[in-house]
């Protein structure tokens, strides 16, 4: 299949709609067997479940063009646990995991002139999510669910490189002990939606959010979980029940351990100690990593030794092992790379 007609260098981090999208629905206890569509509108009721009690999750992965050709995508299986368990803390059913892949397999294929070429720098983003979709009045969940899969080409989520930012302690909290902070429900990007256009209207590109309980211990963006580098190169990441757990956190996780050599702390980051840190990144999905330069606390400054022209030397061999992996530069471990046949 031919290449869609676009500047792939320059399309930006946008959505674009593509040929097909995959829907399955769940009514009378079970889901269906799924089916690809053209057509991009979703219709409700005016009383549907999403629409009064905020009823939905989602999930975001890419599929990529490796060097040999290949379009592959990476590590779906933890994206399908994930959903599951994001929709059991919100009542919904969970969509089978075998399914989940499937569907993934099938709207990629459809829409495979819209992968972008390798070495492009673009890759095609991976949007499944699911709503609850029957007429809700009273508060309970939904009776009727649908699971629906697109994906739109997007090109490098730093279209200049990837420069590091200024971010800023956040006086709103993300999550409470015991809330949804560890799973991808909408209604937690929802709440974040304020407090980083506060942040951008002040100057700064993301917001650090700190354990509502105490205020002490760092938690994420809302977007990305954090990384540290110490001054002897051992990778520190946060832990805490209310932070979503990240894919490509675990992924770097693994890459530090078993490509690397680092020794690896997964454990509580009290804020006091941040200042102490060699480097800082984000890690998700969109940018794989974004570097750190400056933290700001209530204009109490915290600058890395890595500065804010480039990538931290121990953060740069993270990313291009990682990205190597998903490119098809480096072995990957088993199991982590899915080819779309």
């Amino acid at each position: 299949m031919a290449k869609a007609d676009m500047d792939w260098k320059n399309i930006g981090f946008t959505y674009r709609q593509t040929e097909q999208r995959y829907v399955s629905d769940y009514k009378n206890g079970a889901w269906d067997n799924g089916r690809l569509t053209t057509d991009a509108n979703v219709v409700l009721n005016e009383c549907a479940g999403v629409l009064q009690y905020a009823q939905t999750v989602f999930e975001g992965l890419k599929a990529y063009t490796t060097e040999d050709g290949h379009i592959v995508t990476f590590r779906p299986d933890l994206n399908a646990k994930r959903m599951v368990d994001s929709a059991k803390r919100l009542e919904m059913p969970p969509f089978p995991e075998e399914q989940f892949i499937e569907a993934i397999e099938k709207v990629v294929a459809a829409n495979a002139d819209f992968v972008p070429p390798y070495g492009s720098g673009a890759t095609l983003y991976i949007r499944p999510y699911m709503f609850g979709t029957n007429p809700v009045i009273g508060v309970k969940p939904a009776d009727e669910y649908q699971f629906r899969v697109f994906v739109t080409p997007v090109g490098p989520y730093f279209s200049g490189g990837a420069k590091p930012i200024t971010i800023r302690v956040c006086d709103y909290d993300r999550a409470a002990p015991h809330g949804t902070g560890h799973i991808k429900a909408g209604l937690n990007y929802a709440m974040s939606l304020y407090a980083i256009v506060d942040a951008h209207k002040q100057g700064f590109d993301e917001n650090m959010y700190l354990d509502s309980a105490t205020r002490t211990k760092v938690e994420e963006t809302g977007g990305a979980n954090f990384i540290f580098i110490t001054r002897e190169n051992k990778l520190v990441t946060p832990k805490s029940d209310t932070i979503l757990p990240s894919i490509t956190r675990r992924s770097l996780v693994h890459v530090a351990q078993e490509y690397l050599g680092m020794e690896v702390e997964e454990r509580e980051v009290l804020f006091d100690e941040v200042k102490d840190f060699a480097e800082c990144g984000l890690c998700g999905t969109a940018a794989v990593i974004s570097p750190v330069g400056k933290i700001v606390d209530h204009g109490e400054e915290i600058c890395f030794p890595s500065g804010m022209e480039k990538m931290g030397p121990v953060t740069k061999k993270l990313y291009d092992t990682l990205t190597g992996i998903q490119m098809g530069h480096i072995k990957a471990p088993d199991g982590w790379i899915k080819v779309i046949q």
